[in-house]
């Protein structure tokens, strides 16, 4: 042991003053958008049928666009994919059964009635910077993404991961974090997230060439008739909710004026109830004895 006398520490107050401003504490919490995903959504026979039908369409695919809120042009800026605009009373079926479940889980209350869905194709060096799809939808405080994955197995792609960033919150309002999660485009698995949150579609690769490797989604734009305003003041009579901080982030995205057709061509159809035979719900949680 040493020879030298141990004397007990004394506590030291460290203040404001004693610290850089860079230093000094903040309070501005950064808040991850809500998402929930799930898998087998169509089973293997339909996902299966669907991969091959959107394979048989290469001929009909074109280049995905990007709108400018600012100046309303049309452009690729930030994008490169391919998309197909498509219909299914299959898919809207499908997506209409979970919406319930997914809105219990989101936390979203606004009323949906209308989707709108294009095929996208990624292949060698696919992408999509980041963005919200403010561009897709009339309100984006109320409108809900939704991405389904397609892809041959093995893979023939690499990459191509969906980054969903966090919220930071400060000073009133919101903007995009630097943090984000990360989503592997799973075949037959489905991801649903507010419109108003920022992400994107990291590079892929796809070392054939082939379009059949390519990584394939069905991604869908789902809305109604609700306000931002409405979703606002839900806010208030319950948990904390995300969903007015995400559209205000995502105002500056927002066009300046209405569209009057999306950009990629897509058509907006309506969204069938909810089939109470095939609905989802959550299991009762068991309880332990």
């Amino acid at each position: 042991m040493s020879g030298y006398a141990m004397e007990s520490a004394t506590p030291a107050e460290i203040g404001t003053q004693a610290l850089p401003p860079s230093d000094q504490w903040s309070t501005a919490p950064v808040v991850p958008a809500p998402v929930c995903r799930f898998e087998n959504f169509l089973g293997a026979e339909r996902a299966g049928t669907l991969l091959s039908y959107a394979i048989s369409r290469e001929a009909d695919f074109s280049a995905g666009t990007v709108l400018d809120p600012l100046s309303g042009q049309i452009s690729h800026k930030g994008r490169s994919s391919l998309v197909l605009p498509v219909t299914s009373t299959v898919f809207s079926a499908h997506l209409a059964d979970c919406l319930p479940l997914v809105q219990e889980i989101l936390g979203h209350r606004a009323a949906l009635t209308q989707t709108l869905t294009v095929l996208t194709s990624h292949g060698e060096g696919g992408h999509y910077g980041i963005h919200t799809d403010a561009s897709r939808v009339r309100d984006v405080g109320t409108a809900l993404s939704a991405v389904y994955y397609l892809h041959r197995r093995p893979r023939g792609f690499g990459g191509g991961q969906l980054r969903l960033y966090d919220t930071l919150l400060a000073d009133g309002g919101a903007r995009p974090a630097e943090s984000y999660r990360t989503i592997e485009p799973e075949h037959d698995t489905i991801v649903f997230f507010p419109a108003g949150a920022f992400h994107e579609v990291v590079p892929s690769t796809c070392p054939s060439g082939h379009f059949a490797d390519h990584r394939f989604t069905l991604t869908t734009w789902i809305s109604g008739t609700g306000s931002a305003a409405a979703a606002s003041a839900s806010a208030s009579d319950g948990p904390f909710r995300i969903w007015p901080w995400l559209a205000h982030a995502a105002e500056r995205t927002r066009p300046l004026a209405d569209v009057g057709h999306d950009h990629d061509g897509a058509s907006p159809i309506a969204l069938p109830a909810a089939d109470p035979a095939t609905r989802l719900a959550l299991p009762a949680p068991r309880r332990t004895t």
